[in-house]
C-alpha cells in the first residue's frame, strides 16, 4: 500500500527513465520523437505480437522498467505524426505549450458532464463555444452576454470529433423536425416509427454530396433514419456538389412522400478540399424547411484568414456547423465542435437525471451525446489566447500557399500530373511515366479505361513502399476524375498544414516517389507496353 500510495503522490525522480522523457519532450519534441519513432517499419503482426498476452499482470513492475517497455514497444512503432515530411493526413505538428497544459489538465482530471465535477472549466468551455460561435456567426456582443452562459441553452458541445459533431447535429435536427405536438410525444419518447406516422412521412432523408463524410452514415444509422436514406448527389469537374442536382433530390424525395430532414455542406471535404456553393445550397434547405448543416471539420479554421473567408461564404446561413480544433486549430486528437445558429436548437435533445444534470443546472452534459469527457476546451482556449487570430491567419495563409506551390511543383514535372488543385492546403496528384502526361488529356475513354488500372497498382505500389520506407509519407485515395471518364483512380492525397514542412521537402518527396516508380521495372514496362498497344504511345522500333 505505501508503494501504491507513492505513484499517485510522488513523481518520479528527474534522472528516471520517466523524468528523462519529460524534461525531453519539453525542451525539444521534434528531437525526441526523431530519435525515438524508427524510421523502418515493423509489420503489423510482429507489432501485435508485443500486445498479446489477454491476462492483467498479477504483480506490479517499477514505473521506470514500464516506461522503457513503452519506449521500446509502442513509441518506436509509432507513426510520426508531427514530421514536416508525414503530409499524408490531417494531422500536424502541435505548439510545444500545449504539452504542459495538458498535463495539467489531465492531472486537474475535470469532467465536463457536470458543474460538480469541473466548476471553472465549464464557463471556460461555454466562453470558447462563443468565440467559435462568433467566428462563424459574427452575433453583437448582446447575443452572447445573453445566451453563452444561459443554463437552459447552448451555443454549441465540445465532443470528441467530426463524427460525434456530425451526429449531434443531425440528432437536434431529427428531434425538431419530429418534435412533440398533440397527440404525439415527440421522437425522443415514442421513436422514430411513431414519428414518420404521425407526422405523415415515409421516410427521413439526409441530401449530401458524394464526397460527404462517411460519419454521415453512422448517424443515420444511429438515429434510425438508415443509410439508405443518405442520399449522395453528384459533384461538378471541382468536387462541388452539384446545385441543380441537389434541387431535384429535393423535389424527388418530396414527390415520393418524404422529407428532407438535412442538407449537409461541405466546407473541406476530406478527400480533396474542396467547399460545396453553401449559400446556394442554404437556399434550397429553407425552400424546404429543411435543416442546414454544414461540415467545416477541415475547413473551419479558415474563416479566421481575412484572405480566405469569403470561400466559406454562406456557412453563417447554417443551423449547424461542425468544427475540428484538432485539425487547422492544432490542438491535440480529441477536441471536435458543434455549434448551433440558435441556442434553442439544442433544447430539442435535452436530458436529465436527478444525480447529475438536474434541471435548471449549467451541467454541459444535458445537451451533449457523450456523457463524461475531459477539459479539452482547455487547450483550444490556450491556443486561441496564445497565438490568435492573426496566429491562426498565418498559419491558414501560408498552409494555402504551401499547396498551391506544390500543385505548380507537379504541373512542371513530365512525369506527374495534378488531379485536383487545392482549394485550402489539401490536394491530389499521380505519378504517370513515360511522356503519358501529355497524352492522357487527350485520350478516349477506351484507352483510358486501359491505362487506369495500371496506373492505379504503381500509385498503390509506390504510396505504400513510401510509407515502409518511413523517410516520408503521402497518403491514397481513390476519386473519380472529371477530365478522366470518372474512371477510379488512385491518387496520392497530400495535406500541407504542417507549418515545418518545406518547399525542399516537397521537391524531395517528388524525386523519391520518382525514385521508387523506377524500382518497379515490370509495372513500368507493362504500362509502356500497354501505352504503345493502345495508341497512346509510339513503339520504338525493334532492334536489328
Amino acid at each position: 500500500m505505501e508503494s501504491l500510495f507513492r505513484i499517485f503522490t510522488v513523481p518520479e525522480a528527474p534522472d528516471s527513465t520517466l523524468g528523462q522523457i519529460e524534461k525531453h519532450l519539453s525542451e525539444n519534441l521534434e528531437d525526441f520523437l526523431s530519435s525515438h519513432i524508427v524510421a523502418q517499419e515493423r509489420p503489423l503482426h510482429e507489432i501485435e505480437q508485443d500486445f498479446a498476452d489477454s491476462t492483467i499482470p498479477e504483480q506490479p513492475e517499477f514505473v521506470s522498467s514500464h516506461t522503457e517497455t513503452l519506449l521500446k514497444k509502442l513509441v518506436a512503432q509509432s507513426v510520426h505524426t508531427a514530421s514536416p515530411r508525414f503530409i499524408g493526413h490531417m494531422t500536424s505538428a502541435l505548439p510545444y505549450f500545449l504539452l504542459p497544459l495538458a498535463k495539467l489538465m489531465v492531472g486537474l482530471n475535470q469532467n465536463l458532464v457536470k458543474i460538480e465535477t469541473s466548476k471553472a472549466f465549464t464557463p471556460l468551455e461555454r466562453n470558447v463555444l462563443g468565440m467559435l460561435h462568433h467566428l462563424v456567426y459574427g452575433e453583437n456582443e448582446a447575443f452572447y452576454h445573453r445566451w453563452m452562459h444561459n443554463a437552459e441553452y447552448s451555443l454549441g458541445a465540445f465532443c470528441s470529433g467530426g463524427t460525434i459533431a456530425n451526429i449531434s447535429a443531425l440528432w437536434v435536427a431529427r428531434n425538431n423536425l419530429l418534435a412533440p405536438r398533440k397527440g404525439f410525444a415527440g421522437v425522443g419518447a415514442e421513436g422514430l416509427a411513431a414519428g414518420l406516422s404521425h407526422y405523415g412521412y415515409n421516410r427521413l432523408v439526409i441530401l449530401v454530396s458524394e464526397r460527404g463524410h462517411y460519419s454521415l452514415g453512422k448517424a443515420a444509422d444511429v438515429l434510425g433514419i438508415g443509410r439508405q436514406n443518405i442520399v449522395t448527389v453528384a459533384t461538378d469537374e471541382n468536387n462541388r456538389i452539384r446545385v441543380d442536382a441537389l434541387r431535384k433530390a429535393a423535389a424527388d424525395v418530396t414527390a415520393s412522400g418524404g422529407r428532407v430532414l438535412a442538407i449537409v455542406g461541405i466546407a473541406g471535404t476530406t478527400e480533396t478540399g474542396h467547399i460545396d456553393p453553401l449559400q446556394a445550397m442554404a437556399e434550397i434547405a429553407k425552400e424546404y424547411r429543411a435543416h442546414f448543416h454544414v461540415d467545416a471539420a477541415w475547413g473551419g479554421a479558415t474563416l479566421m484568414s481575412s484572405t480566405h473567408r469569403p470561400l466559406l461564404a454562406g456557412i453563417e446561413l447554417a443551423d449547424s456547423v461542425t468544427i475540428d480544433a484538432h485539425k487547422q486549430m492544432y490542438v491535440p486528437m480529441g477536441a471536435g465542435m458543434v455549434l448551433f445558429k440558435d441556442p434553442g436548437l439544442v433544447n430539442a435533445i435535452e436530458h436529465h437525471a436527478e444525480y447529475i444534470i438536474r434541471r435548471g443546472s449549467k451541467d454541459l452534459g444535458s445537451h451533449t451525446m457523450e456523457g463524461s469527457r475531459p477539459g479539452m476546451a482547455m487547450l483550444v482556449y490556450s491556443a486561441l489566447h496564445v497565438m490568435g487570430r492573426r496566429g491562426y491567419e498565418l498559419l491558414i495563409d501560408t498552409s494555402i500557399k504551401k499547396a498551391k506551390y506544390f500543385a505548380e511543383l507537379i504541373d512542371r514535372q513530365d512525369d506527374f500530373e495534378v488531379i485536383t488543385h487545392p482549394e485550402l492546403c489539401l490536394l491530389t496528384y499521380r505519378y504517370v511515366p513515360f511522356g503519358l502526361k501529355a497524352q492522357l488529356p487527350h485520350a478516349s475513354h477506351e484507352q483510358i479505361k486501359e491505362m487506369t488500372p495500371l496506373l492505379n497498382t504503381l500509385t498503390r505500389y509506390i504510396q505504400k513502399t513510401q510509407r515502409e520506407n518511413g523517410r516520408s509519407f503521402v497518403s491514397r485515395t481513390k476519386l473519380t476524375p472529371a477530365q478522366y471518364g470518372h474512371e477510379g483512380s488512385v491518387v496520392f492525397r497530400t495535406v500541407l498544414a504542417n507549418p515545418l514542412t518545406t518547399e525542399t521537402m516537397l521537391q524531395e518527396i517528388i524525386a523519391e516517389q520518382r525514385e521508387l516508380a523506377s524500382h518497379a521495372k515490370n509495372l513500368m514496362q507493362q504500362i509502356k507496353t500497354t501505352a504503345e498497344h493502345c495508341g497512346l504511345l509510339v513503339q520504338e522500333p525493334s532492334a536489328l
